[in-house]
């Protein structure tokens, strides 16, 4: 039985000294001091003067200054770079003598986690990118290659392709670690506070509070110096450990340090008790629950492989025995059934369809495979374990095996026909390519006996209903050529319903489901990781960031040899924890680590990624940061812990995809949930037994759509003319769409409409209409020997606005560039590699409007009506903000061409007496209306492919009143470049959806919302929480 600790009351145990933080073996000392209680201030009524809130005890002289009355005044004016020169000459002044770094470094060692007293990038301090020096002079030339250098890691050279000027300027920084920010908005939606320009009673009123925590900090060290000894010496002897050394001067080169093997690497429950005794642990971990490790189950078949087939097994896999769940799966297939097996991560599945298909080829020299997979690098990793397993198998060495897909040379595309025995492919190439050629495809299609799907829990929402009537299709002609006898196996990872989804998805019965897993698992730790206050003594301080924890622990791991992966919900998150490893990692003199650290996203080219993931599968890398791209089963080398940034936008499902990935090779691994700001992630730390035990969603698909039906009757009709019996395959819409859609002969077989030809399937794309891109182009070296522009990566429009334009901060495996240029009719953005210390947002806004009606529902029970048309979207960027540890510390205003677009969508009007009765009840209409918007969505089951108008009451912190007035409506949408009908569905069903919203809020019990309220507000990371129930 799984284990469960709670972590809300920890003993006192003994913390290790001389650590700054997770990525650190050595550091600082820093001085213990038991914690006190602050004394209550004056309950006096009005506002009584400020005060220091706590008594001083008695004090040696030694401990009088006024360095923090500085420190506070500086921290309030954003335009001052506070340096130590700077702070220093108003010390001195204030002092009448000489400001000493050692008395600087006792304010350090009183307090560690509060104070930044470090040398850094004097870049860093930059506000503008001409700034200290023009940009286009930058320090650093070169842009991140992808390939390790070979032999041992010099651990005082930066990584390959980053070689930064060993002689760039450093700058001594004194400041608090938590700046003074300016007012707070009152718009909950908006992240950033304003820029920092403190009045004097608020000044007066920081300083004060600073004072506080220093009178504090000295009361805890007197109370706990030992009798006999003198505080300041303790002090002093504490100091000498945060006296920062310029790297402008030091050249001193540290003994390296040595990271364990991977395969010698501690065991996971000694690193928890050691993260435990850490000084930088404030009890972060608030559940834990531990998976013992389970033996393997094994089975034999019944009648056993033939010996050539073991011998490929034993040679190519090391296999010498089956577990349970494959040889249930692989006698399944023998008896003729189709298979779905829904199983744990790493349980061996592919070996399910790989032994069928070799018994196939052996029994049958003209036996033909298709293997399908939703991502070519899946594709590419399973084409090469299968290229193994048959040229170790006797008498099956000579069998072709060839990818089919987009990027294969059309020259090369008739060869794979006549003479490869099983294809990699994938849904896209079966539609538009494949079946629409069938008369070239018949031999091969006519010897199908096998066709595997891999990763069947990724076809879900549209894209999954249109892969439904793509297999259907293909059934379709594989019996018009004769061949009835195809079988279909599916892998999948732990889904509700396995049986019953494949069966929709596939229109086939007889399927043999398999989920009870033989495979053998090592013991697995699973945290959740709360951050901590930036300082415990002032909750008004705020949480530190999770970014920071995040790639902390993943620091601390990878000095002890873990290898570790962790995910990201979107490419910016990615981009900003490798940044911040990069940082981080190199602060710390861990270039030998940095060395083995790479991102990994969507967006890099196909040769980045192959580079990437063959690195990772060689087992040259320590740590890779990645978005979902990886969530999928790329086999990327042994991993021996997951640290998940943030609940996964997929939901439990992807949680526990992703915290499988670990631990893939029966070793003890470590999966930690590092929890996010959001209330979704703020209900799953307060309720961790709903992600382990709470049952898995559906996964949904629209059989009845008549879009997605028409659309693909064209293309049927043109690969076999149909005929009302095709009822069997499209079912009971066969008749009605085939009369009004498709073109009957005299003879009643019916063909293709006119408007479709010549070829019908190039109106159809499976996963939307694909977007323009915008070529990221980096030209630093441009203008120097032998310098070329090179393109770092390709840009979705829809991304390319909020990401490419002039000024913006654009992140490349954690390399920091500044976009220099756009060209809107060359799709392209001219970058330039610059050290900067801040990153950008932009200022947008997205008009939703409907514009032309074509359909009008009443709803039911209601005097209102749905309407049903043609909507027109506009996004905006008109602006960025430069960020800096969340607060703007620069508004830029810019002129960029809007973003139009058209869709399909239905809205529905708010009545005026219900305007009338929210601005009674003091609610404000907009966040009404975008709650309702979600609750509506949280009721309509293929949400997923419909948007709708996210947005928060005013925008950004303006204190006038918006002058962009929105209609008080209701409205969703089909996203662009997507025809599936869904929001012709949810038209047609939007009585039912809408009481089914309003019944769900008027009986659910919560108060402060639960996980049905929040589900959605994952998509809306910007909004404010939602009371919104399923």
């Amino acid at each position: 039985m799984p284990q469960e600790s709670s972590h809300e009351k920890k003993p006192t145990r003994k913390r290790k000294t001389g650590t700054n933080g997770p990525g650190t073996d050595e550091g600082s000392s820093s001085l213990k001091r038991p914690r006190i209680s602050r004394a209550q201030p004056s309950k006096s009524k009005g506002k009584a003067k400020a005060t220091s809130h706590v008594d001083v005890l008695g004090w040696p002289e030694h401990f009088e200054s006024a360095l923090n009355t500085v420190l506070a005044f500086c921290s309030s004016r954003k335009q001052l770079a506070i340096t130590f020169p700077v702070v220093r000459t108003s010390v001195e002044g204030l002092l009448r003598h000489p400001l000493e770094l050692s008395k600087v470094a006792e304010l350090k060692a009183l307090l560690p986690d509060l104070i930044n007293f470090a040398y850094i990038p004097s870049a860093q301090l930059r506000i503008h990118e001409d700034s200290a020096k023009d940009v286009m002079q930058s320090q650093t030339g070169a842009t991140a290659d992808f390939s390790l250098p070979q032999g041992p890691v010099n651990t005082n050279m930066r990584p390959a392709g980053l070689s930064i000027d060993d002689d760039e300027e450093h700058v001594l920084v004194l400041d608090f670690i938590d700046p003074s920010k300016g007012k707070k908005t009152s718009n909950l939606g908006f992240l950033y506070s304003l820029p920092p320009a403190l009045t004097p009673a608020a000044t007066k009123k920081l300083v004060e509070k600073r004072n506080d925590r220093f009178v504090q900090a000295v009361n805890e060290l007197l109370q706990a110096t030992p009798a006999g000894e003198n505080p300041v010496d303790l002090l002093q002897a504490a100091a000498r450990d945060h006296i920062p050394i310029s790297p402008n001067k030091s050249k001193t080169i540290e003994a390296p340090r040595v990271v364990p093997d991977p395969q010698h690497r501690p065991a996971i429950d000694d690193v928890i008790v050691e993260i435990q005794e850490q000084e930088w642990y404030e009890d972060q971990i608030v559940h834990r629950r531990v998976l013992e490790a389970k033996q393997g189950q094994l089975a034999e078949l019944d009648p056993p492989l033939p010996e050539n087939i073991l011998t490929a097994l034993k040679d190519a896999r090391k296999i010498t025995s089956l577990y349970t769940h494959q040889v249930a799966a692989i006698n399944a297939l023998a008896n003729g059934q189709h298979v779905i097996v829904s199983t744990s991560t790493a349980s061996g599945k592919s070996v399910i369809y790989q032994v069928p298909l070799l018994k196939f080829l052996e029994a049958d020299p003209y036996a033909k495979a298709i293997l399908i997979y939703p991502t070519k690098a899946l594709a590419q990793d399973q084409k090469a374990a299968l290229e193994q397993l048959l040229c170790a198998c006797p008498g099956l060495e000579h069998k072709r095996v060839a990818t089919y897909d987009g990027d294969t040379p059309h020259e090369h595309r008739a060869g794979i026909r006549e003479t490869a025995s099983v294809i990699f492919t994938n849904f896209d190439m079966i539609h538009a390519s494949i079946l629409p050629h069938e008369d070239v495809w018949r031999s091969f299609l006519k010897n199908v006996k096998l066709v595997a799907v891999d990763e069947l829990h990724y076809y879900s929402g549209v894209f999954g209903s249109h892969v439904a009537q793509v297999i259907r299709r293909f059934r379709r002609v594989c019996a018009a050529v004769g061949n009835r006898r195809v079988q279909f196996v599916s892998c999948s990872a732990t889904i509700a319903k396995p049986g019953q989804h494949m069966s929709n998805m596939f229109g086939v019965s007889n399927v043999a489901e398999v989920t009870e897993d033989g495979a053998p698992s090592g013991r697995k730790d699973f945290l959740i990781w709360t951050p901590p206050l930036r300082d415990s003594q002032d909750p008004s301080s705020g949480f530190k960031s999770s970014i920071s924890e995040a790639t902390a622990l993943m620091r601390f791991l990878m000095a002890r040899g873990i290898r570790v992966i962790m995910f990201c919900k979107i490419r910016k998150s990615c981009e900003q924890a490798m940044k911040a490893l990069r940082a981080e990692l190199t602060a710390d003199g861990r270039l030998d680590i940095l060395g083995k650290v790479m991102a990994y996203r969507g967006g890099y080219s196909p040769q980045d990624r192959r580079k990437i993931e063959h690195e990772a599968f060689s087992g040259n890398l320590l740590g890779i940061v990645a978005t979902n791209a990886l969530e999928l089963g790329v086999d990327i080398g042994i991993l021996d812990a997951v640290i998940m940034l943030g609940f996964p936008i997929g939901g439990i499902a992807s949680f526990r995809q992703q915290a499988g990935r670990a631990g893939r090779r029966a070793r003890d691994a470590l999966a930690v949930y590092v929890a996010d700001g959001l209330p979704v992630d703020k209900h799953f730390a307060a309720h961790p037994d709903e992600l382990f035990d709470k049952p898995i969603d559906d996964i949904l698909i629209d059989l009845d759509s008549k879009i997605i039906l028409e659309a693909h009757f064209q293309c049927a009709a043109f690969e076999v003319p149909m005929t009302i019996a095709d009822e069997q395959y499209f079912g009971p819409l066969t008749k009605e769409i085939c009369e009004s859609s498709l073109k009957k002969d005299e003879d009643g077989w019916y063909h293709t409409h006119p408007k479709f030809l010549p070829y019908p399937s190039k109106h159809i794309s499976l996963r939307g209409v694909e977007e323009e891109k915008y070529l990221a182009v980096d030209i630093s070296r441009v203008g120097k020997p032998g310098g070329q522009p090179k393109i770092l990566e390709e840009v979705e429009l829809s991304r390319s606005l909020f990401e490419l334009y002039e000024g913006a901060v654009f992140i490349h495996q954690g390399v920091t560039f500044l976009v220099k240029e756009v060209s809107h009719d060359s799709k392209m953005a001219k970058l330039l590699r610059a050290d900067v210390n801040w990153t950008t947002e932009p200022r947008d806004f997205t008009n939703v409007d409907a514009i032309q009606t074509h359909r009008i529902r009443e709803i039911k029970g209601s005097s209102q009506c749905a309407f049903y048309g043609r909507v027109e979207l506009i996004t905006t960027v008109f602006g960025y903000f430069k960020v800096r540890n969340n607060a703007i510390i620069e508004s830029v205003d810019l002129d960029t061409p809007p973003w139009e677009r058209e869709t399909t969508g239905l809205w529905l009007d708010v009545p005026k007496p219900t305007l009338q009765l929210l601005q009674t009840h003091g609610i404000n209409a907009a966040e009404a209306i975008h709650a309702a918007c979600h609750a509506f969505l949280n009721r309509f089951p293929l949400a997923n492919d419909l948007g709708t108008e996210c947005k928060v009451a005013e925008k950004e912190y303006k204190a006038t009143e918006s002058q962009r007035k929105r209609p008080a409506r209701l409205v969703f949408y089909e996203h662009s470049g997507k025809s599936g009908g869904i929001a012709a569905k949810a038209f047609d069903h939007v009585s039912a959806t809408l009481n089914a919203a309003l019944n769900a809020i008027e009986t659910c019990e919560c108060e402060e919302g639960c996980a049905k309220c929040e589900r959605f507000t994952v998509i809306i990371t910007t909004h404010m929480p939602l009371r919104v129930c399923m």
